[in-house]
């Protein structure tokens, strides 16, 4: 099975009861939930208690309470807050081992016309003009940690084309900013909830990492403990997950051991698609 097969599996839930699904994680060896995948799953239950299939998910709001534990299955728990004229409200909540682990609010919005307008995507190289993920992997490995050298080692459901490659063969302070191409790594059904929710897990990929540039520093360094605190996704315009989309990725703020990150996903003709938020814990770790 293809890492895009095994995603789309994953976010495929199992109903328990009418507001109460299980998901699980794969068994990849890492020692706590991807927070993308939590997110994901969770759109994916708040999705399927909203009857109005014309409705369509337009902004999330989510915490990280603990962190995830992949050997246990996560149980959705979804609130059927509002269902009004327009707008349908659900919270989710994610429980592992008796324990709120993840929440998530969802708004979702019927089709109506109004005022349009975006703001314009970076002249940034095409991703045929990029390293492949192969090539990347046989020109950085060799020169990461072992922690990042496993982690690039999986296959993964999303590809990942950065414009820059600088700061991972020579990390130095720079502006806080990232270009990355990105898509699923094999085609996806014709289901725009499902591309919705695959985005939603591929948003969380290097984001937070952003806020390392300004301190040349990179993620998977021992000497720094990471963990997102919250994210928040807003969906503009119709997409494909499986098509090029570039995420445009900045951080304005690090401070108290939190990094701030934004980023603006932009289909390859130009178009805004969604908008994405993230506050993660960055700690330097105590030397004992």
């Amino acid at each position: 099975m293809s890492a895009v097969d095994s995603l789309i599996n994953i976010l495929d839930l199992e109903q328990l009861e009418q507001n109460l699904f299980r998901g699980r994680s794969p068994q990849n060896g890492w020692q706590r939930v991807y927070g993308g995948q939590v997110v994901g799953q969770a759109l994916v239950a708040a999705d399927r208690t909203v009857a109005a299939k014309d409705r369509l998910a337009h902004s999330l709001h989510a915490y990280f309470l603990l962190p995830g534990d992949p050997k246990a299955p996560i149980i959705y728990e979804v609130d059927r807050i509002r269902d009004g004229g327009s707008f349908t409200t659900r919270r989710v909540v994610a429980i592992q081992h008796g324990q709120a682990m993840f929440t998530m609010a969802v708004s979702f919005h019927k089709p109506e016309p109004g005022f349009d307008h975006q703001a314009a995507m970076p002249d940034v190289p095409p991703p045929e003009e990029l390293a492949s993920e192969e090539e990347l992997k046989a020109r950085l490995l060799p020169n990461l940690p072992e922690v990042m050298r496993k982690y690039w080692e999986f296959e993964r459901p999303i590809e990942l084309r950065p414009t820059d490659l600088s700061r991972f063969l020579s990390p130095e302070k720079g502006e806080p900013r990232q270009h990355i191409w990105i898509k699923a790594s094999g085609p996806l059904p014709d289901d725009f909830r499902l591309h919705q929710c695959v985005l939603a897990y591929a948003s969380d990929f290097s984001l937070l990492d952003t806020a390392l540039v300004a301190h040349g520093r990179l993620m998977f360094d021992p000497r720094i403990m990471m963990a997102s605190l919250d994210h928040a996704v807003w969906f503009h315009r119709p997409f494909r997950a499986d098509e090029w989309l570039l995420y445009v990725q900045d951080s304005p703020s690090s401070q108290g051991a939190r990094g701030f990150c934004r980023g603006s996903i932009f289909s390859r003709d130009g178009v805004l698609v969604a908008s994405v938020a993230q506050e993660g814990l960055i700690r330097e770790r105590t030397q004992r």
